[in-house]
């Protein structure tokens, strides 16, 4: 397994004799849809486009979220060199594409730009099909794919966390992932695995934005020389952080940023609030920046529920425009994330560090590894309000631990760099 993660271990690739024509494939377009992985796929074609030599082109999937015209797999909403695929159902359990137009149209697509790299940051929406169809259509082709959770292990929305419990889950099986999915069968599982792996053979090589996520599919069974572990890169790096960081002498004011949901660990952030106005700490404010709407109603009723009864040091602040993170998260003392899941290489964790401020996170998965203890920022028992309170608690005693660490946090990859390690990988 490579690692190639910080840019001052990034040598830039040779430029190459003639333009590599690479095609980015993303399971959904940033234009309609704001996850991580699809920003760090246009990012990446972005970045290639602005390079000599390069000759990018980005295909995206965007369900549900662009009409589909009869006729047409692959649109151009977006302009030139851009596609979009509107899919017309999808196999989550097998990570299958029933599309039976698919293959034929993305063969002719393929075989029309002539890319010499493929790069997927994902296969959902196209279906894992794609691999073996990108390969017979382009046999001499490099074949690169971005992981970004554990899908391929794990059948409960690749989270690795056990269905109704939440409960951390270590490794897969056949029995395990039955009892908790009891409507499928071990053998189901079995095949499902055997199915996966059968399509997964087909890729080159994979890049994993953290170790963690990469050691997984190790032991999954990919092989380590198979796997580079790359952080997605933050662009614009000159333009954060730009703002002094905030005088501590009014107390400690923390923020969360981001979706809200049970798995990002907002319940163990109510709760540690809680304990808190309960134990009379009143030097401690706690802000939340985030959108619950697209989570499920019984959720949004206890969201509601609970913000109904939050103490004054909780302040819900709704949803924001991400193009003003940057000053938000200038505005606190720490950046809180708390999820409940392992987590890979979370997007808030590399927006904060970039600029400049601590990170207080669960001990566990890409969390830990992304933010080391005491010099990054803090970490606290992943699950557990009590230990978080706790940890804000020791903070405001001791307003040195914040101040004293931005000497310490390193800052995170630029999407340049990102692109430095990609192109060596396509390279071979």
């Amino acid at each position: 397994m490579t690692v190639m993660t910080r840019p001052a271990k990034i040598a830039r690739a040779a430029r190459p004799v003639r333009d590599t024509r690479a095609l980015v494939m993303s399971h959904m377009d940033p234009r309609v849809s704001k996850g991580g992985a699809e920003i760090a796929a246009f990012q990446l074609y972005e970045e290639l486009r602005a390079r000599p030599g390069y000759r990018p082109f980005f295909l995206s999937c965007a369900p549900g979220k662009l009409e589909a015209r009869d006729g047409v797999v692959f649109g151009q909403p977006f302009g030139a060199d851009n596609y979009v695929y509107t899919t017309r159902g999808f196999d989550h359990f097998i990570h299958s594409n029933p599309d039976g137009e698919m293959v034929g149209e993305l063969t002719a697509l393929l075989r029309e730009l002539r890319p010499d790299v493929v790069h997927l940051h994902h296969y959902t929406n196209f279906g894992l099909e794609v691999l073996l169809t990108i390969r017979r259509a382009l046999p001499d082709a490099r074949i690169v794919v971005t992981l970004h959770e554990y899908l391929a292990i794990c059948n409960h929305f690749g989270q690795m966390v056990k269905r109704g419990s939440f409960a951390l889950c270590r490794k897969a099986s056949p029995r395990d992932c039955h009892a908790c999915f009891p409507e499928r069968s071990p053998q189901d599982f079995f095949l499902r695995e055997l199915f996966i792996k059968r399509f997964l053979r087909v890729v080159d090589h994979f890049v994993s934005p953290s170790a963690f996520l990469a050691q997984r599919y190790v032991d999954w069974g990919i092989p380590p020389e198979r796997i580079s572990v790359v952080e997605n890169g933050v662009p614009d790096l000159d333009r954060r952080g730009t703002l002094p960081y905030p005088p501590l002498d009014r107390g400690v004011t923390v923020g969360f940023f981001g979706q809200i949901s049970r798995l990002k660990g907002f319940n163990v952030l109510l709760d540690a609030a809680a304990q808190l106005d309960h134990e009379g700490d009143a030097d401690i404010r706690i802000e939340v920046h985030g959108d619950y709407s697209s989570q499920p109603e019984d959720f949004q009723r206890e969201v509601r529920e609970r913000l109904a009864k939050t103490p004054p040091n909780l302040r819900y602040m709704g949803p924001y425009d991400n193009a003003r993170v940057d000053t938000l998260m200038q505005g606190v003392h720490a950046v809180l994330v708390p999820s409940i899941w392992w987590e890979n290489s979370p997007l808030v964790i590399q927006e904060a560090l970039a600029n400049r401020r601590p990170v207080i996170c669960s001990d566990i998965g890409g969390m830990a590894e992304k933010v080391r203890d005491g010099l990054d920022g803090f970490h606290f028992q992943a699950g557990s309000g009590a230990a978080l309170a706790a940890l804000l608690r020791r903070l405001a005693a001791d307003r040195s631990l914040l101040a004293g660490i931005q000497g310490t946090i390193a800052a995170p990859p630029g999407v340049a760099d990102t692109t430095d390690a990609l192109v060596a990988i396509y390279a071979g």
